[in-house]
Formats: structure tokens, C-alpha cells, sequence
């Protein structure tokens, strides 16, 4: 079954989905675009637009970073664009390799005056108009809550389930052959130069530093040819031996697994990786299928490296952000959301600062000032309870932090009715 015959079953599929739901669905390539009768076309409507001459979002990436989380995930993935947009995902798959997926959003993780509308904006290369529009647009967009979205995510799983294929994809098969042709080309010249006995052939240490030298860069193409240049001594050194040669392929993906980790890509993605992809390798009986696989590999590796690092942190960011503004009203620590966005502490706060330019303390106050705000001004709520209903224990240090964000104490923010509040002197904690 070639990838038309897949690619039409999977957006007849996505039609009946959303004809079912209410919810937008359609199909994506495994390179992060939308797939409508072969055409490849933006995602989103919005971000297709182009503003003062750049895009506002980089939609492929957003979509690509979610469709592989899906792999880790256990076949599902719910996750924020940069305009804090929700969106869910799940794998197409032939014999066990991702071709596609099918894609679900966007919808509002939150209330329609609950968005974060200024907190999106403000980065943003919007111009006035834009901003107004952006507004209109947000308004269009449906609230879904969040129990519904996970059970809108499950039955999307079914349904991406039974589209996987069993047979090879054509595309596929041809960027085999092509691998193939590099590979034999170079096995033909270490073959020449064995002619020379100074050129007697040995394993390609240095191609391996050359590899992982481009990896770094993101130098993809030049990583494709290296690769196939080692693949090529690897099998003439092993004289066609299959297992030989598949011991070395699973060097070969330690060695890649390596420089993804040193080039910044998350531990336990790149493990959890690792293992199905190894438990996939049995399923190939030819060198042809293993020198595929691991191209296939090297350049899953080097996107979660480099082209969607900035994807999955915005992605963080909002689903942290998210988490807080359900719980504010709670005891929450740094440790509690970290693990809710599956982050260590530590490389979690880090990224929330680099991102948020706000340590994590400082934001989750704000935020709970911010939602004191509104229960002040209802002066049928006793003071006394306001410091409780916004997550603080003790209703002094309540007022403490209220005053330094704000510069005016709950009692007078209430008594003026918040028209004395001086949020210049803001001092950080």
C-alpha cells in the first residue's frame, strides 16, 4: 500500500472524526505538514498568515515535535503551540514506522477570559490590525475542558490505530534505493583503493568524529552522506554478514544516541526511543532495511536536537502555566509542575526563567494576586478568606506579597477599589 492509498484512507478518516466531534482534524506528514489530497498545506489558518513579513508561528515544527512526543507517549500527545493554543496527536505507522499522524485543534485550554492574551501578544510581530484580528480569532475558538480533551484524544488513538498500515511505503522503498546506490558507490571506491596497500582498509574512526562533528552543526545532508560512507566500510569489512553487520548498525545508534544527548536533546526521550527502535530492529532480515532505519534514526535524533528544542520549550511553558492557573488555589511547588511537564526540577525552572524571564516563585505569585484581585472587589468575601481561596496558608504573608507586587494592601486595594494600585513598584522577589 503506497502512501495515496494510506494518506486518503487517513483523510476520510479525519473527515468522519470531526463530522462526529465537532473538532477540526486533519492529516499530517511526517514532516509536520497537512496533507490534503497530496498537497501539502499550513495547519493553522492563522499562522498561515504572514505579518510585516515574517510568520507568526512556524506551525510544521509545533505539529512535528507533538507527532514524535507520540512515540514516547504511548501513541497519544496533547500539547500548546506558541499562541498557547491546545492541540492533540496521534501516529499513522507502517510496520512500526511513523509516516504520519492525525491531528486534532486548535481549541482553548482555558476560558475565553481566561487566555493569556497579553502574555502571547507580547513577544508577537503583530501590528495593530493583526492584534484586533488575533482577538476576533480567538473568540472563534472553542473552550474545550480538559477531561474532554483527554477522552477526544483516546478516540483519536483508536482511530489513528486502525489506519496503520502493514505494508512498506512506496517513498520509502525509493529513498532505500537511493541510500543503497551512495552506499554501493562508496563500497566501489574502498574496493579501488584497496588496490593500494597504504589504503588497506580499516573501520572509519574518523568518520565517526565527522559524523558527530555534523550532527552538532545540524548539518543533515553532510550527516546522510557520512553515515552511508560508514555503513558502506562496515559492510565490505564484514563481508555481507548479517548479524556482523547489525552489531555494528546498533554501535552506530549508541554513537548517534550520544551526540543527540550532547547536543542538548532530553535523556529520557532519547532512551525511551532507543528501546522501541531496538526492539524493531529484529524485524528486518536485510542490510537494506537496516541502512534505512538508521537514516531514519539519525535524522529523528537530530530534530529533537535542534529544528524543535524551542518548540518543546514554549510547549512546557504552557502546559505548566496551564497547571498552575487550574491549581493556584492549592499548595503548589516547583517540584509538582516540573513533574506534571515530566522535567527534572532543576532543567525545569531553568527553562521557565530562559523563557518567562520570571523565576517560578515570583510568576505563581503574581498569578494568585492576579485571581485575589478580582475576589477583593466583591466585598461580600471576608478578607480573611480571600488569602486561602488564592493558595496562601497564612493570610500575613498574603499581604505581604499583595503589597510588594501591587503596592497597596489588600485593605486598601478593596477599600478603592483597586484604583490606588501603584503596579510600578513591583519589586521581584
Amino acid at each position: 500500500m503506497d502512501n495515496e492509498i494510506i494518506f486518503n484512507r487517513a483523510i476520510k478518516a479525519s473527515e468522519d472524526y470531526q463530522n462526529a466531534t465537532g473538532i477540526k482534524c486533519i492529516v499530517i506528514s511526517a514532516s509536520g505538514e497537512r496533507v490534503e489530497n497530496q498537497k501539502k498545506i499550513p495547519v493553522c489558518t492563522y499562522c498561515s498568515i504572514e505579518n510585516e513579513g515574517n510568520k507568526i508561528s512556524k506551525c510544521s515544527d509545533t505539529h512535528l515535535y507533538g507527532l514524535y512526543q507520540t512515540e514516547r507517549f504511548g501513541g497519544k500527545y496533547i500539547y500548546f503551540c506558541s499562541l498557547s493554543l491546545m492541540h492533540w496527536v496521534s501516529p499513522i505507522l507502517s510496520e512500526g514506522v511513523l509516516i504520519g499522524g492525525l491531528f486534532c485543534g486548535p481549541v482553548l485550554a482555558y476560558d475565553h477570559e481566561d487566555y493569556m492574551m497579553e502574555e502571547v501578544l507580547k513577544d508577537s510581530v503583530f501590528t495593530d490590525t493583526g492584534k484586533t484580528n488575533f482577538k476576533k480569532y480567538i473568540h472563534s475558538i472553542p473552550y474545550i475542558n480538559p477531561s474532554r480533551v483527554n477522552s477526544l484524544s483516546e478516540l483519536l488513538l483508536i482511530t489513528a490505530s486502525y489506519l496503520s498500515s502493514e505494508k512498506t511505503v512506496l517513498q520509502e522503498q525509493i529513498s532505500s534505493i537511493k541510500q543503497q546506490s551512495d552506499i554501493n558507490s562508496y563500497i566501489q571506491y574502498i574496493k579501488s583503493m584497496e588496490c593500494e596497500p597504504e589504503h588497506k582498509q580499516k573501520y572509519p574512526i574518523e568518520k565517526e568524529r565527522e559524523l558527530l562533528m555534523q550532527i552538532s552543526r545540524a548539518d543533515i545532508q553532510g550527516a546522510r552522506r557520512t553515515l552511508n560512507e560508514i555503513l558502506g566500510s562496515v559492510f565490505f569489512s564484514s563481508g555481507n554478514k548479517f548479524e556482523i553487520i547489525k552489531s555494528r548498525v546498533l554501535e552506530l545508534v549508541v554513537l548517534l544516541s550520544r551526540a543527540a544527548l550532547e547536543g542538548g536533546a532530553d535523556v529520557e526521550q532519547i532512551f525511551g526511543l532507543n528501546y522501541r527502535l531496538l526492539n524493531n530492529i529484529h524485524n528486518y532480515t536485510t542490510v537494506e532495511e537496516l541502512s534505512y532505519w538508521l537514516s531514519t534514526i539519525m535524522k529523528r535524533f537530530a530534530d529533537l536536537v535542534f529544528s524543535l528544542k524551542s518548540i518543546k520549550h514554549t510547549d512546557v511553558i504552557y502546559k505548566s502555566i496551564h497547571y498552575m492557573n487550574n491549581h493556584f488555589n492549592e499548595k503548589i511547588i516547583l517540584d509538582d509542575v516540573a513533574d506534571e511537564v515530566s522535567l527534572s526540577p532543576a532543567y525545569f525552572s531553568k527553562i521557565f526563567k530562559e523563557q518567562t524571564n520570571d523565576n517560578f516563585t515570583h510568576y505563581l505569585n503574581k498569578l494568585r494576586i492576579g485571581k485575589s484581585k478580582s475576589l477583593l472587589r466583591d466585598s461580600t468575601i471576608p478578607l480573611v478568606d480571600i488569602a486561602g481561596m488564592v493558595g496562601y496558608e497564612d493570610q500575613s504573608y498574603f499581604s505581604k506579597v499583595f503589597k510588594k507586587i501591587t503596592g497597596s494592601t489588600p485593605g486598601k486595594y478593596r477599600d478603592t477599589r483597586g484604583l490606588i494600585e501603584t503596579n510600578n513598584q513591583e519589586i521581584h522577589e
